[in-house]
């Protein structure tokens, strides 16, 4: 036979086919490529298992992997299966002969060019199913482990009777097996249908019957098992009421059951499932009938049903039933949603008293030395003195503060606890005088040191520092200073090896030190450089002569990204804050358990719940979310980091929490019991400011607790803004040693204010007791302000401050220059039946360009003060002097042992000269006077900054 295509017969040179030598290149590449992916997915793996085995918590890696794991098998094998067997099923039941017409001629093309490849077809589509499949169910590793761990509540709800249990743990386990078996069904269905067309047993347009008996039998079986599965989801869906969010006009978000749900819903939802079941049961008849007639009818039926019963019945009863009479058909599920909201958000026990907002006191004087005992009134703010402390303690430009520091109690001299403001001299790579991989990664690896002041007092301005110098020295004794781990630690070093590291600098010279702390993952081992190399995209570890014998690198370093990785389970607040216990630097981290599935509570939204004034500037105080929906909360465990070592320990702290129980059961060993916490330790636990955050904003709506004044909204209050700032966010709760009405003494308290909605004057203001190990840890304590008469609220005693002609004149005159006025925390201290405000003004000016204290504005019962200092604000107010009181010298304002004698000569230059201008605007006001001294200012200021640029005192290095 001639060769067709009218080449030579004999032996054909393929056109363009590559030699043997560039075969075996691209193979050879081909191999590399497989090999480095495979060792890339290996040194992500093998680095997660060596850092959880550096931290002690290796059984966290090995239950989350092994449960997702076998998620992925189990439900990609099951999916597969399912999905092959349909297939093959559908291959099987094909008819013996195709009939004769141009649509089954035109699928024999199909068929014949398939046919080599039928089994390695199957191969892949089945796998492929499978691996969606099982990556789908892999991440379902907390719905699993809940449901299979999950212990009761001993709490039912109040429409089933079931435990609380069934909604958090067990019914996201049946929705989800629900949801696979949905996507079973549909990808078997689809796969079934197409194998059957393939080969002609499913018909569109060749003559006679469209499909034979077998697929008939084969496809209504499939769409039985579907419906069936909506008949399931039908009946679960009866218990999602309890769940279910919605909008109501009446209160805005809104979980569990209304009149609607529990009077045509419930119902419907029950005949649905009746009528499904009857449908499947259709379906699966056609085996024996081999007819579609029946179980269409019965799919008509259904859909019809789920338009007229599960949607027009429910709004005609909701028209008709409800709206004309709305406050009565919903006032007992209201009580039922008030009951488990309070519930579940630890509101339950808040303690609402009526307070008059106005002394009874005629004589304000006597009420100078009350005021003193109302509140240790903190007029140092920890998120405006970060400058402060960091020009006069950072020593060195690779050290820093965090932007905004923390409140704490150290005990004084005479055995009382003080408010303390904190803040760790943590590393700052910006600072680094050189930049490369051996300076950032080796050489600079830690900051050192913590500075503390006293949150009552300042000096010329200036924080009365109770621990300060390089090393610091101070109050808080001797304790290990070097901080490896920190809220500014955010990327590796290498430590431990041959290349020192830069410890701390002197007036003698700059110190080295190498890394004892035991923590890190060993470098020793060239499987471990290179793994390190890969996960890091860092070639350099994999050959860098500074990495050697004993070589430790240490990640993961922040105390938040710490926690939640050796418990993905929990929740973080977003404030992780430092204290000195047992001779180490440990970071406090507070950490709450969460569910999205407690009935009748409302949802709240963590992310918006928690923002604030201070979010909105710093994302570092974020709340680290696992689930943003919740409508259950605890702070069930408190956590520590050691800053020295990285150690992490989980502590129980509410006992009684079923969420923690159950993640304890998934992860046995991995939480301390609470007796495990040292005195120590406990005397720096506090009141987390997120679960704060979280309660006030439930309050606003949920601290009435009658349905009826609930629905009328009359009692709606709201969180103010903030009136410091322009930000437009709500205000930060504060931390402040106070005493309320109720108590014979201060405690150390969070505290908050409410307005009315969408009102300025003040309508309620808010405590927590905040010291642990106390009684009254928790207790929630609620001032509501009469409606009858108004109370001048945060944004209206700001405008009253800002609009008074003295302090406006004065204000004005610190603005003069290049300075500028920064507003700190608007505190309120309730007093005798009244509320006295409090906020310390700061003045950021000259070449310097940090806060200093230099006005404190007060104000009580329409008696506005703005003096020097808080003492002299609140003589004025009362028209009485407080007690006179010498404060015990635990440390200059700005130490001088490490400060320049002429940065400290031009500081009080400087200070002479402000307080000569000062003096000025009182005679007089004499502005010739003025100008002289505003004159001095700056020339005290421009030489104590040329000063401080040539010095490392006290100052540190000069300040971009």
């Amino acid at each position: 036979m001639p060769d067709r295509g009218g080449g030579p017969t004999g032996p054909r040179i393929r056109a363009g086919r590559p030699s043997r030598r560039v075969r075996a290149l691209l193979v050879t590449l081909g191999v590399l490529a497989v090999l480095g992916m495979a060792f890339t997915m290996f040194a992500g793996f093998w680095t997660d298992w060596l850092w959880y085995r550096s931290v002690h918590y290796s059984s966290v890696f090995t239950t989350t992997l092994s449960t997702k794991i076998s998620l992925f098998f189990v439900f990609g094998l099951l999916m597969a299966v399912a999905v092959g067997f349909n297939i093959w099923l559908a291959h099987r039941l094909r008819p013996p002969l195709s009939a004769m017409s141009m649509e089954q001629q035109s699928l024999d093309r199909y068929r014949m060019g398939i046919a080599p490849y039928k089994k390695w077809l199957l191969i892949a589509v089945t796998s492929l199913v499978g691996l969606i499949a099982g990556a789908s169910a892999s991440g379902q590793w907390r719905t699993w482990l809940m449901w299979v761990n999950g212990v009761p509540f001993h709490q039912k709800d109040p429409q089933f009777h079931l435990d609380v249990s069934f909604y958090a743990f067990d019914l996201p386990w049946y929705r989800f097996l629900l949801g696979f078996g949905f996507a079973a069904a549909i990808l078997c269905l689809i796969a079934a249908a197409l194998t059957h067309y393939l080969y002609g047993g499913l018909r569109v347009t060749s003559p006679g019957a469209r499909a034979t008996a077998a697929a008939t039998g084969h496809l209504s079986v499939l769409l039985g098992i579907f419906v069936a599965l909506k008949a399931v989801a039908y009946w679960l869906d009866r218990y999602g009421l309890a769940v279910k969010s919605s909008d109501f006009k009446a209160t805005g978000n809104w979980t569990g059951l209304r009149y609607v749900d529990a009077n045509a819903y419930l119902p419907a939802k029950t005949i649905l499932f009746c009528i499904a079941v009857i449908c499947a049961l259709l379906f699966f008849a056609t085996l024996w009938r081999r007819t579609w007639q029946l179980p269409v009818i019965g799919f008509g039926l259904m859909v019809l049903s789920a338009i007229l019963i599960g949607g027009l019945y429910p709004a005609i009863v909701q028209k008709f039933q409800v709206q004309p009479n709305e406050q009565a058909k919903e006032a007992p599920y209201v009580q039922k949603n008030l009951k488990a909201t309070r519930e579940a958000y630890g509101i339950d026990d808040a303690k609402v008293t009526a307070y008059s907002g106005q002394s009874t006191t005629s004589d304000k004087s006597t009420l100078r030395s009350d005021a003193n005992d109302a509140a240790s009134i903190r007029i140092m703010d920890p998120n405006i003195v970060s400058p402060t402390f960091q020009q006069l303690q950072q020593m060195k430009n690779y050290y820093g503060f965090p932007t905004n520091l923390d409140v704490d109690r150290y005990p004084t001299e005479d055995g009382k606890e003080q408010d303390t403001v904190v803040g760790l001299r943590e590393l700052n790579l910006d600072g680094v005088p050189k930049n490369n991989w051996i300076n950032d990664h080796f050489r600079y690896t830690h900051g050192y040191g913590v500075v503390a002041a006293k949150g009552t007092e300042a000096k010329d301005g200036e924080p009365v520092f109770t621990e300060y110098d390089l090393p610091s020295r101070g109050d808080l004794g001797t304790y290990q200073q070097r901080i490896y781990y920190g809220e500014k630690t955010t990327t590796y070093s290498i430590v431990g090896g041959p290349q020192k590291e830069i410890d701390y600098s002197d007036n003698d010279r700059e110190k080295t030190t190498s890394y004892r702390g035991g923590s890190g993952v060993n470098l020793d081992n060239p499987v471990n450089r290179a793994a390190y190399a890969v996960a890091f995209n860092e070639p350099q570890i994999l050959y860098s002569g500074a990495i050697g014998e004993g070589s430790r690198i240490l990640y993961n370093r922040t105390p938040k990204e710490r926690v939640e990785a050796v418990a993905p389970w929990l929740t973080i607040d977003g404030d992780a804050y430092p204290a000195v216990v047992g001779h180490r630097i440990q970071w406090i981290v507070d950490a709450y358990t969460t569910t999205n599935g407690y009935p009748y509570s409302s949802r709240t939204t963590l992310g918006d719940t928690t923002a604030d004034s201070l979010t909105a500037t710093n994302d570092s105080r974020a709340v680290v979310a696992q689930q943003n929906q919740v409508n259950y909360i605890r702070n069930s465990v408190k956590a520590t980091v050691d800053a020295y070592t990285g150690e992490v320990r989980l502590y129980e702290w509410d006992t009684k929490d079923p969420v923690l129980k159950t993640w304890m059961k998934a992860f046995p060993d991995t939480v301390q019991p609470r007796s495990a916490i040292s005195p120590e330790l406990m005397d720096h636990l506090r009141y987390p400011q997120d679960l704060f955050k979280v309660q006030r904003e439930l309050l606003t709506r949920y601290h009435v607790t009658d349905a009826e004044t609930f629905l009328t909204g009359s009692e709606v209050w709201q969180v103010p803004d903030d009136p410091t700032n322009k930000s437009g966010n709500a205000v930060p709760p504060y931390y402040l040693s106070m005493k309320m009405p109720d108590q014979t003494k201060q405690a150390f308290s969070l505290s908050t204010t409410f307005t009315p909605n969408g009102r300025d004057n003040l309508s309620a203001f808010m405590t927590v007791d905040a010291e642990a190990g106390t009684g009254d840890y928790g207790k929630i304590r609620i001032l509501k302000l009469p409606t009858s008469t108004t109370v001048d609220g945060p944004k209206q005693v700001q405008s009253k401050f800002n609009s008074e002609q003295d302090i406006a004149a004065a204000i004005k005159l610190l603005k003069g220059g290049d300075s500028d006025i920064e507003y700190g925390n608007l505190l309120t201290v309730p007093l005798d039946g009244g509320l006295l405000y409090v906020e310390p003004v700061y003045v950021r000016g000259g070449g310097l360009k940090y806060p200093l204290l230099r006005k404190v504005l007060v104000t009580y019962e329409g008696r506005t003060a703005f003096e020097n200092s808080l003492g002299e604000a609140l003589d004025k107010v009362f028209g009485a002097q407080g007690p006179v009181t010498t404060p015990p010298d635990t440390g200059p304002a700005n130490p001088p042992s490490t400060g320049d004698p002429t940065v400290q000569q031009a500081l009080k230059d400087a200070q002479k000269a402000f307080d000569a201008g000062q003096q000025a605007l009182k005679d007089g006001p004499d502005w010739g006077a003025y100008a002289k001294a505003q004159k001095d200012l700056q020339d005290a200021l421009k030489r104590a900054e040329e000063a401080q640029s040539k010095s490392g005192g006290t100052g540190g290095e000069k300040q971009s």
